[in-house]
């Protein structure tokens, strides 16, 4: 429930700007530092500063308007492209191959350079956050390709959770699909999805992981979604995946 003083005062610029989908939260923080955001012509010094409706916001230069109602979208990310809007080493992103005519969006997490598969994509950053919280106990779930000798019983103690290299690894969910010679399919959870993870948790085990697909997050599957292709979800499914109340937007705690 929102402070009734917050109401009073008005909505932090920073949450404000995730909403409009200019950036996350944090990296909405980092351009008020960098001072790329001003308010009624002032640059703004923090992202504890109140916005009201009517004010005018600009970022480099740029107006942004008023947050739009919540959208989802379902995109399924090629290999080779990079989870940012700009790279740079110059590398192709996910942002630059989007089709035309979506808003401006924001990915709720990444997927690496040579992942593949489901990333969800939203218009509202504060949804991006609230859907990365460890706290939803989401699963993503993967399918990975990888090179050497499955040890299924190594794969199943991964449920204890597992620590590599001085980082520890929540309870994976891991078990083979199938074999032939030294290459196997494996399906695999994970609760947190840190940056890597997979492939750290693999090379661990003495596996190289060959092929990395994403085909679920939390309750949004990949199903038959064409490479390259994006998918909004129903605004109702949205709402009742989350618990929403409000038809609109999602006001990120």
């Amino acid at each position: 429930m929102a402070d009734p003083a917050d109401t009073e005062r008005g909505e932090r610029i920073a949450k404000f700007l995730a909403r409009a989908g200019v950036a996350s939260r944090r990296d909405a923080e980092k351009l008020i530092a960098e001072g790329r955001v001003t308010l009624e012509g002032r640059p703004v010094e923090t992202p504890a500063t109140f916005v009201k409706p009517g004010d005018i916001i600009t970022v480099d230069g740029r107006a942004v308007n008023e947050p739009e109602r919540t959208r989802l979208f379902r995109y399924h990310k090629p290999a080779g492209l990079v989870t940012t809007h700009r790279d740079p080493e110059g590398r192709p992103t996910v942002f630059e191959k989007l089709p035309p005519g979506l808003p401006r969006l924001v990915s709720v997490g990444r997927l690496d350079l040579n992942s593949e598969g489901l990333l969800l994509l939203t218009n509202d950053g504060a949804l991006a956050r609230r859907l990365e919280l460890p706290a939803n106990a989401w699963v993503r779930r993967y399918r990975v390709r990888v090179f050497g000798e499955v040890d299924e019983r190594a794969l199943a103690a991964l449920a204890k959770g597992v620590t590599v290299e001085g980082v520890r690894y929540a309870p994976i969910e891991a078990g083979l699909d199938s074999r032939k010679g030294a290459n196997a399919w494996l399906t695999v959870g994970l609760l947190e999805g840190k940056n890597r993870e997979v492939r750290r948790v693999m090379a661990h085990l003495g596996l190289q992981v060959t092929r990395l697909l994403r085909v679920a997050y939390g309750p949004f599957q990949l199903g038959q979604l064409p490479r390259g292709a994006v998918e909004e979800v129903n605004p109702k499914v949205l709402r009742e995946q989350l618990g929403l109340a409000a038809p609109k937007r999602v006001r990120g705690g």
